[in-house]
């Protein structure tokens, strides 16, 4: 079990948030003179305090005025854990809903309610809480456990340390293992250190030097130079825990509230998503353009209804997404949350036919979890593990029986099926065409098949019980015909039987009329050994090559085996890495070698 926790605090504004965390934690989280000078929250404000276990808590403090609910949701959106606050002796409010709203649409399920100013009304605890009860009734908070307070008189503290002890017992481990994404909340210069950004790091772990991009209007490049948590250094950072970050690379005034600290690789950046709503959100009713809260993050967002309970947003700016993702949805001329999202795509297919949007949200409709991966692999054919991690894809174990494990790939069974046959009767009808071609090239395959990646033709080729070789992709069932090219390969296996150590050159093959197409027939019918760097030989050369080296003083030159072939280092340097790849000869240390099995 961890032993750093982040809660963020919520309620009616002026109903003594920021009082009770000074109380616990004897920081004024009011930053700014004008907060001090008014006795309102404006921005968020952060202490931390030790529980009688040891654990150390840090608290985000949000704003409560109506005013300023951005700056509020931007602390709730990545915190783990909600302390709600209601005074006793005005009980619950307009805000305090919109603050529920906002936690219920962000799936927060875990957190305690606090009654506030206990001193000023110790009559309405029974009444306020009965309230408390039943406005949370349809919500994950419902049976939090709710504690009397008064920070004016330290009432109730001791009790309250211990309710957040058992509370912080029922949490996960958080993954320390998952891929960075840290939504930044502040950001500020330090001299001679330069740009530092707080945040809360909910999963993942932050380590000095790491290398790591800030998704913001645009993608940077940026080194992790230090890292602090609440005033103490460290070399790396686990979750959960406040962390602010001394990044070198970029300047302050390039950083903003809402920017994201990713690993580049284990990212995946999106500005058009598929969500589900909240049972309260009707997308149909909802205007065209509101603004999206994520993180700490506020885009506007334009909605296109695929029904009641699903859309396409198409956000304003790009973010690091997952599948999974909690959105909150808020008017962009009112002050009301209209509820939140799930994130179910992001990176949806093109609706383009008639109909396709009802089509869309009743595939939606049915997707359950562990479908996730079998429909992704099967829309693009294949895709790569590290994609469907950046992207929150779920990976069931075992895999679905349609998902190949393969590399660092996951493979559509029938997609590889389908492009083994299309591969099959491309190299067919090749042969048909020119009988001597030996086959097809490799980069008219990957043409042909249009594969999402080069690297997966192996497989297929395997798939389709084809044979690679040479640059060419070739049927060992249909044997290409040398036609007017036999009498000059034929002339080649005489030289060879002369000379088997002197490869012709590219000019004397010209002279032959032997170019690939001929070169690669020759080849499949073992006429001719064809290795790298355009080096043709006999097929028999390499025993004959090992007759002589097997001779030789081991371990051997390069220079001793040129030697004894009577050769050149052009042909003779592609013959020994053939014997090597064969496993008759090892390379030692530079151009020494020895014969194996000696």
């Amino acid at each position: 079990m961890t032993d750093q926790f982040v809660i963020a605090t919520a309620g009616h504004v002026d109903h003594g948030k920021s009082a009770l965390v000074q109380a616990l934690s004897g920081t004024e989280t009011d930053r700014w003179a004008e907060e001090r000078e008014r006795g309102l929250t404006i921005d968020l404000g952060f202490a931390e305090m030790a529980l009688p276990s040891g654990r150390s808590v840090s608290f985000v403090d949000v704003p409560g005025h109506e005013r300023f609910v951005g700056n509020m949701l931007a602390g709730l959106g990545p915190a783990p854990i909600v302390c709600l606050v209601v005074a006793a002796d005005e009980g619950w409010q307009a805000q305090t809903s919109e603050h529920r709203d906002a936690i219920k649409a962000l799936g927060i399920s875990t957190g305690i309610v606090v009654i506030s100013r206990l001193d000023l009304a110790p009559e309405s605890i029974d009444a306020v809480t009965a309230q408390i009860r039943h406005e949370l009734a349809d919500t994950a908070l419902a049976q939090a456990p709710i504690v009397a307070t008064s920070a004016m008189e330290q009432a109730g503290l001791d009790e309250l340390r211990g309710v957040l002890d058992e509370v912080l017992d029922t949490l996960p481990t958080p993954d320390t293992t998952a891929p960075i994404r840290f939504w930044v909340d502040r950001s500020f210069a330090v001299k001679g250190a330069g740009t530092v950004v707080t945040g809360t790091l909910a999963t993942g772990t932050l380590r000095y030097n790491d290398q790591l991009q800030l998704a913001g209007e645009s993608a940077t490049e940026v080194t992790v130079r230090n890292l602090q948590s609440h005033g103490s250094s460290a070399t790396e950072l686990s979750p959960v825990t406040r962390a602010a970050v001394n990044l070198r690379g970029i300047a302050v005034e390039d950083v903003a509230r809402g920017d994201v600290l990713v690993a580049p690789a284990a990212s995946f950046t999106t500005d058009i998503v598929d969500v589900a709503g909240t049972p309260e959100v009707d997308f149909t009713a909802l205007p065209q353009q509101f603004s999206v809260h994520l993180g700490t993050a506020t885009v506007y967002a334009h909605c296109r209804p695929l029904g009641p309970d699903f859309a396409r947003l198409t956000l304003d700016r790009a973010l690091p997404l997952h599948i999974g993702d909690r959105f909150i949805l808020r008017g962009t001329g009112q002050h009301l949350i209209a509820g939140g999202a799930t994130v179910v795509d992001v990176d949806p297919p093109a609706l383009r036919r008639r109909g396709a949007a009802k089509r869309r949200a009743e595939t939606l409709a049915d997707l359950r979890p562990e479908d996730h991966l079998r429909l992704e692999v099967q829309r693009r054919g294949a895709a790569v593990k590290t994609t469907v991690t950046a992207m929150g894809i779920p990976v069931p174990d075992p895999l679905p029986d349609t998902v190949l494990d393969h590399d660092r790939w996951y493979v559509d069974r029938q997609a590889l099926a389908t492009w083994a046959q299309q591969l099959r009767d491309t190299v067919a009808a090749h042969y048909d065409r020119d009988p001597s071609a030996g086959g097809i090239t490799q980069q008219a395959a990957v043409n042909v098949l249009a594969l999402p990646e080069r690297s997966l033709l192996p497989l297929v080729v395997k798939q389709a019980k084809l044979e690679q070789a040479a640059g060419r992709i070739a049927d060992p069932v249909l044997q290409p015909t040398l036609g007017a090219a036999e009498s000059k390969v034929a002339e080649l296996e005489r030289r060879f039987v002369q000379e088997p150590f002197a490869a012709p050159t590219a000019d004397e093959l010209a002279a032959l009329g032997l170019g690939d197409k001929e070169l690669a027939a020759a080849a499949q019918q073992q006429r001719v050994l064809r290795l790298d760097d355009n080096i043709v030989l006999s097929p028999k050369t390499p025993a004959l090559a090992m007759r002589k080296i097997v001779q030789l003083e081991q371990p051997f030159t390069v220079s001793a085996a040129r030697q004894t072939l009577g050769t050149t280092r052009r042909t003779l340097i592609p013959l020994l890495e053939h014997l090597d790849a064969r496993g008759w000869t090892q390379r030692l240390d530079g151009n020494v070698r020895t014969v194996t099995g000696r």
